[in-house]
């Protein structure tokens, strides 16, 4: 998919070090959402093997216009109290 091919940024991101690595999470990332199904961070982990917060960073960069402008939504899962939250790709905001 062409639109992971942009250059992602921050403070601490090397393009030398970080590029493949993270092309690689948000791939595997957009791979295990793509048909709209939901899912914790811990599933999402359980599928990537990609550790919770890159993959709670990745499902951002999903939402960015450089990365495809796609709708991910989130829902509490069970009880709101509990603090148990699920993300799905539905769609494209293009």
């Amino acid at each position: 998919m062409s639109t992971f091919n942009a250059d992602f940024d921050g403070s601490d991101y090397k393009p030398k070090h970080d590029k493949n690595r993270l092309k690689g999470q948000i791939l595997r990332v957009f791979n295990a959402v793509k048909f709209g199904d939901w899912f914790t961070l811990d599933e999402l982990h359980h599928i990537t093997n990609d550790p919770h917060a890159s993959i709670s960073a990745q499902l951002r960069h999903l939402r960015k216009e450089k990365f495809g402008s796609y709708n991910i939504e989130k829902r509490p899962r069970g009880e709101r109290s509990t603090g148990l939250w699920e993300y799905r790709l539905w769609g494209s905001l293009k």
